[in-house]
């Protein structure tokens, strides 16, 4: 398990292009790996595991001091990939391209696993501590709380798809889902927003290997961006705006943690205020 320290918004200004790659940008999706960063704003893990030749256990490893990884933790699980199988406790949960899987506190052993090694899941992970259990649950696309906003003329049609939040899967303070953009749609949380009560991630994915996302971050004053690919996430402290334009549609995954689970609890930003 990799380690990320905090950067102030104060430091954030100094950066270099490399610097705020190194501290907020995260590659995670390695075939027949679970990979897993463990960053110090709200204590969120990140992670991805991709099953190959055989199945992949989630482990604590020594940075949480825990007997097993659930032990203190909540996880949101989305599959990205193809079909696989997340086993917990000797549940077995199916999972198809885009569904969703919350694991609760307490839970002791998971593992992840592939249909077909060809045609590999990948399955991204997001972990928060959690000091309430609630039960493991399977969030199938079709059953995913979906809200159509933005417009054509904005170039921001979308869908997102609700999994973890306070009026649908329960959990402790982790809240998670995803937005499809339309074909002609490029732009993301835009106008744009900081969450002073949480910290959030994005995980971008659904672009070919020409395209990329610039996605915006930094105090509303004072932004930069990162130009971020196809299965990389970014991290978002409470200061940091986080908002994308694609050179092409595309697929976020968003996940959060922190105060609150409100869904519009946002600091608004407006964009002739941005610079």
């Amino acid at each position: 398990m990799d380690v990320r320290y905090t950067v102030g918004k104060n430091e954030y200004k100094r950066m270099t292009t490399g610097e705020l790659r190194d501290a907020f940008l995260v590659d995670l999706f390695e075939a027949g790996t679970l990979n897993l960063l463990y960053c110090e704003v709200e204590r969120a893990i990140v992670g991805a595991a991709v099953p190959t030749t055989g199945p992949l256990t989630l482990e604590a490893g020594k940075e949480l001091a825990a007997d097993y990884f659930c032990q203190r933790r909540e996880v949101g699980v989305l599959n990205i990939g193809g079909t696989g199988t997340v086993t917990v406790d000797g549940t077995e949960y199916a999972m198809e391209n885009l569904d969703g899987l919350y694991i609760g506190r307490g839970s002791q052993a998971v593992r992840f696993a592939s249909a077909d090694a060809a045609a590999p899941a990948k399955f991204y992970l997001i972990s928060y501590p959690a000091h309430a259990a609630y039960p493991t649950t399977l969030a199938k696309k079709a059953d995913a709380n979906a809200i159509r906003m933005g417009t054509v003329e904005d170039a921001n049609k979308r869908t997102i798809y609700q999994y973890i939040h306070e009026n649908g899967i329960k959990s402790c303070q982790l809240v998670m889902g995803f937005t499809v953009l339309e074909p002609g749609s490029v732009w993301n949380t835009m106008p744009c927003h900081t969450h002073e009560r949480r910290t959030e991630v994005y995980l971008y994915f659904g672009l070919d290997e020409t395209s990329k996302v610039f996605h915006m971050m930094g105090p509303g004053n004072e932004t930069r961006h990162l130009v971020v690919g196809d299965g990389q996430a970014v991290i978002s402290p409470m200061w940091s705006i986080h908002s994308g334009c694609g050179t092409k549609a595309y697929t976020f995954c968003w996940g959060m943690g922190g105060e609150n689970q409100r869904f519009d609890d946002m600091d608004h930003i407006a964009i002739a205020d941005l610079k």
